[in-house]
């Protein structure tokens, strides 16, 4: 039976919290991680209703998108609402884990799924990560030794680029030395000059994992001073980051005609259809072409910018305070508010499906009793 540490596990590969923003509190935050878990239940949000259907439904584990315990608490106790939840959970022995930012910024996360819900084409990040330090590691080690040191630094996390592990390149050479008379070469004889036949090993390696390398490396090789050479690496664009952007295909005029740019107004009618909803506050011009859209679930206002800047025509976001609004104006920038529970609430639905297909054996579901706190008259 798997155990809350397995999840995770999974949680993490799928979502990885270097992702998260660093204002975040995402990862395991209630819980034993060693504990069994038969039962996994997802929520948007962790409330005492979601709590009480945890506890009758007998889940091990809450995946929540939104963190409890987000600010810093000097006492638990059943003094407020939040305490007693959470004082009844760990009585139960039901563990909470929160993904939060990283699952937005996800390869397959909320955001990217929003943009395939609108069909977009050309998808990127709205806001790119900056790109993880590289270096690469260059040394000479007989060729008796090769195998042994390469799987010793690829051990250490060295050798990967993009998908590929376990990546080096190797050129034969001749090494030369001469060791003083306190030398203890495991090569030849102290105080002679020697010349082996040695391979130069090339591996790249990113820059926080560059002191374990070299331990690893030393480690491995049969050398008392390894010749080990250390170069930074110019940093290439990442990847990976927050919201979304990307090309709406658009409505066709008629049959073999090129897509053309929607108004606002027909955009508006799309994001109804897409979210279920019927009431949508927004910002712009009716008649405003539409045709490149940013996306950030939940309260996305801060992404505005980011948006402006990649000339984009529309801004879908959950919610935006009313500052946000007016810049978006003063912009002449589309903004759709479509609820900050329409924006991310399928995405643990999504989630829940995702999970369950991983883990067969368990009980995986997303909440039922979870509801929209904002109503509509």
């Amino acid at each position: 039976m798997p155990c809350v540490a397995d999840v995770i596990a999974f949680l993490e590969r799928f979502a990885p919290l270097e992702l998260a923003e660093e204002w975040d509190n995402v990862g395991l935050l209630v819980g034993d991680n060693r504990r069994e878990v038969r039962s996994v239940m997802t929520c948007l949000t962790l409330t005492p209703e979601v709590a009480r259907e945890a506890i009758e439904r007998q889940a091990g584990l809450i995946v929540t998108h939104h963190p409890v315990l987000f600010r810093a608490v000097k006492r638990l106790t059943a003094a407020d609402s939040e305490g007693r939840m959470l004082l009844d959970l760990i009585a139960a022995g039901v563990a909470i884990y929160s993904p939060h930012t990283a699952y937005d910024s996800a390869e397959d996360g909320i955001n990217e799924q929003l943009a395939r819900l609108f069909g977009l084409t050309e998808i990127e990040p709205l806001r790119r990560m900056p790109a993880a330090g590289r270096c690469k590691i260059v040394c000479f080690v007989p060729r008796s030794h090769l195998a042994e040191v390469q799987r010793a630094l690829w051990s250490a996390g060295a050798g990967v680029i993009g998908e590929y592990s376990k990546c080096s390149f190797v050129v034969d050479g001749a090494g030369s030395f001469e060791g003083s008379a306190a030398a203890n070469p495991s090569v030849g004889q102290a105080e002679r000059l020697e010349s082996v036949d040695e391979a130069r090993l090339e591996v790249v390696c990113p820059e926080q994992q560059i002191a374990k390398a070299v331990r690893c490396l030393k480690e491995a090789h049969p050398y008392e001073e390894p010749a080990i050479d250390v170069y930074p690496l110019k940093a290439s664009q990442s990847r990976r980051g927050a919201g979304r952007t990307g090309v709406l295909a658009g409505k066709i005029a008629e049959a073999g005609a090129a897509s053309r740019p929607m108004p606002l107004s027909d955009f508006l009618e799309t994001v109804k259809v897409k979210f279920s909803i019927s009431h949508l506050p927004y910002v712009g011009d009716l008649t405003r072409p539409i045709s490149r859209v940013a996306i950030a679930c939940g309260s996305g206002g801060e992404f505005l910018s980011a948006a402006i800047e990649k000339q984009c025509d529309v801004l879908v976001t959950g919610e935006a305070r009313f500052h946000t609004c007016l810049a978006a104006r003063g912009a002449g920038m589309g903004l759709v508010l479509a609820g900050h529970y329409a924006t991310e609430r399928p995405a643990l639905e999504y989630l829940a499906g995702i999970l369950a297909r991983e883990f067969p054996d368990l009980a995986i579901r997303a909440s039922q009793a979870e509801r929209d706190p904002v109503q509509w008259n």
